[in-house]
């Protein structure tokens, strides 16, 4: 297991836009932390009041955008005209190719959200869009699953996305699974290591993982590479 530091990850800030990036991004790069299995993307954005990224274009990705506090404006080439409130949880496929926008619905409020990009199984898939509310509950919920069972949001790849929220997280990989966890807020301990809000970790053997503490955290669940 290996722990990813909240302070050490990259960073843009500009004048509407807080950003940390847990692996390379950008204009930060960083030949250690280049994507884990097939997620290549967290990122911990805050934006300002009205303000947004304009329109632009994207290939073959699965991007997932979890709203945490404020409300966030989705536009798209496909006719898509949403807004993504706090708690909810969109999936848009690129695909074969979509343009996008993304904006701070409040002129007076910052919207916080998490942005991640996981590589599809296959490309030149018809793009798409997704979005749900999950209501909180105790214990690990499976947001995104390659099925789309139960409710979940469906993605073309083999991971499946969990949130997590409690106060004891237990969570038995599969063989030959790797397992990346981005704790969003409070603390985990056990015996080895604490992860603090803002922290990951990075497991690539199919080993209990078994915390205790208070928090929020995305687990996922991916193929070994």
């Amino acid at each position: 297991m290996i722990i990813r530091p909240s302070s050490e990850r990259g960073h843009a800030h500009l004048s509407w836009l807080k950003s940390q990036h847990s692996f390379s991004f950008g204009d930060y790069y960083d030949p250690r932390h280049q994507g884990f299995s097939h997620l290549l993307v967290i990122n911990d954005d805050t934006v300002a009041p009205g303000g947004g990224f304009a329109q632009h274009g994207h290939r073959d990705m699965e991007i997932i955008s979890y709203v945490r506090s404020g409300t966030l404006a989705h536009r798209d080439s496909l006719g898509t005209q949403e807004n993504i409130r706090a708690g909810e949880f969109q999936l848009m496929r690129a695909g074969s190719g979509i343009r996008h926008s993304e904006f701070n619905a409040s002129q007076s409020e910052p919207v916080h959200f998490m942005q991640i990009w996981i590589k599809p199984a296959e490309h030149g898939l018809p793009p798409s869009y997704q979005q749900r509310a999950f209501p909180a509950q105790d214990g690990l919920q499976a947001i995104v699953t390659p099925d789309g069972a139960n409710g979940t949001l469906q993605i073309a790849q083999d991971t499946t996305l969990y949130r997590w929220q409690g106060e004891r997280l237990d969570y038995q990989p599969q063989a030959g699974r790797w397992i990346y966890l981005q704790l969003l807020e409070g603390t985990l301990t056990n015996a080895e290591i604490t992860l603090n809000a803002g922290d990951g970790l990075l497991v690539r053997e199919s080993e209990m993982l078994s915390f205790v503490g208070r928090g929020e955290a995305l687990l996922f669940d991916l193929p070994a590479e």
